[in-house]
């Protein structure tokens, strides 16, 4: 699996993946022109996924398997928010291997002390994911967010620096 860099030219492919009904039912719906912007600030990056698995030849394309989001990096408390974490298909593994690069990333080459999330309370796949990593819930936000016209509850969930070394030991 190689994970780099968003580019621009990827926001196509991360609308379509962020669109998938299994994806659509737990990550919010962002417009074209909001990924643009966020994928050009200085306080977030933008990681892709492909793995053989997900390459096609077709038209020399290179299908993406997954795109992550983390923001806070010209924040100086040194919290860094994984907002997105998209893998297609789930269930196989590859979202697994995508986090452990994305934390490293973002623990290793961007020093953060704590990185955190919010995840929906009705997705307990992801929760046991994120705790599988060392994650600890931290709390529940009532309500924190709407989807098909409904209030649901977010988990914030958290891993510190020297967890993360604990667990690379």
């Amino acid at each position: 699996m190689l994970v780099r860099p968003a580019t621009p030219e990827d926001i196509s492919a991360i609308l379509t993946l962020e669109r998938l009904p299994m994806s659509a039912q737990f990550v919010g719906q962002w417009s074209e022109e909001r990924h643009r912007a966020t994928l050009a600030s200085s306080g977030a990056r933008y990681f892709v996924s492909e793995a053989e698995s997900c390459r096609t030849e077709e038209a020399g394309a290179t299908q993406l398997c997954g795109y992550a989001i983390l923001r806070g990096l010209a924040e100086t408390s040194g919290s860094i928010e994984l907002k997105r974490l998209v893998v297609d298909p789930p269930g196989g593994g590859l979202g697994r291997k995508f986090l452990a690069d994305v934390l490293r990333i973002a623990f290793e080459e961007f020093g953060a002390h704590r990185v955190f999330l919010d995840v929906f309370d009705d997705n307990p796949r992801a929760m046991h994911l994120y705790k599988s990593f060392g994650f600890v819930e931290e709390g529940l936000m009532r309500e924190a967010a709407r989807r098909e016209g409904e209030y649901c509850s977010l988990r914030l969930m958290s891993l510190l620096d020297r967890e993360w070394a604990a667990r690379r030991a």
